[in-house]
């Protein structure tokens, strides 16, 4: 016969089991959950009328990149979407490399139909967003896409980057595309305020960490937005033509102050210049 004691034990080892089981569906169900939703939106929460988002997602392991791989030189990651989070809004032009210079500046130029805006990169804070940047460039990744969200209440910001949005008008999807891969994030201004000033060139995410993806946002007026989007550059040239597109206003669908801009921004060619230094 089987002690109250041998009972009691095999009680608790039943319970231990459970819980276990309990905590290891939880977290499949979690990463699942993450790899949905970072599939490439920065604006599917906005179309909601929320705040900000992107691309991607992951776990630890995906957090571990920028370690130095050798002289000059960062170890990026860049994993791959599930299938089920590949949407039609997705593009997919293939992985940049994971060894990535971190050294040197390069030029961002963002040929609009307003006229060219420029960015300075500095490799040394980027250097798996700079990668990532110069991959999709050179696949023509960015060409002929809307800039799709313009914000003048709260914060300032210009946001495009989504290789779906094309075309005339505007589409319910808008904001949810981006690459096959996602990245973490890299140069969290932490220690600045305000957090993103006027003039910078960041990237959009979801709320989750390790979710940027293409889509990016210009910074027309100082922003005080939480510090957990990778500062990607600084605006050297056509600031002016942002400002014009903020002038003009947006159709607030999102809400007041937050929609798309009602002066179409298209990009027709997005490059980066070789590495220099």
């Amino acid at each position: 016969m089987t002690s109250t004691r041998e009972r009691q034990r095999a009680a608790a080892r039943a319970r231990l089991e459970r819980e276990m089981a309990e905590r290891a569906a939880k977290a499949r169900k979690r990463r699942q959950t993450q790899a949905i939703v970072g599939a490439g939106a920065v604006l599917l929460l906005v179309v909601a009328g929320t705040v900000w988002l992107a691309t991607a997602l992951g776990g630890d392991d995906d957090k571990k990149q920028n370690t130095a791989a050798s002289g000059g030189a960062a170890q990026c990651a860049y994993p791959e979407l599930p299938k089920e989070a590949l949407s039609k809004q997705i593009k997919d032009v293939g992985l940049p490399e994971t060894q990535q210079r971190n050294t040197g500046t390069q030029t961002m130029t963002i040929d609009t139909n307003l006229g060219p805006i420029t960015a300075k990169i500095d490799r040394s804070k980027v250097p798996c967003t700079a990668g990532s940047f110069t991959h999709l460039a050179s696949k023509g990744f960015f060409d002929n896409t809307k800039c799709h969200r313009l914000v003048t209440e709260g914060i300032k910001v210009l946001q495009c980057g989504d290789p779906s949005v094309t075309g005339k008008g505007w589409r319910q999807t808008d904001g949810t595309g981006g690459p096959s891969y996602r990245m973490a994030e890299e140069n969290l201004p932490t220690d600045q305020r305000p957090a993103y000033p006027e003039g910078v060139i960041a990237m959009a995410k979801t709320q989750d960490p390790g979710t940027t993806g293409s889509q990016f946002f210009i910074v027309y007026g100082d922003s005080q937005l939480d510090p957990n989007y990778t500062v990607l550059g600084k605006i050297t040239g056509g600031l002016d033509l942002v400002k014009q597109v903020a002038a003009v206003g947006s159709d607030n669908v999102n809400q007041k102050g937050d929609g798309h801009p009602k002066k179409e921004v298209v990009i027709n060619k997005l490059t980066m210049s070789d590495i220099q230094g």
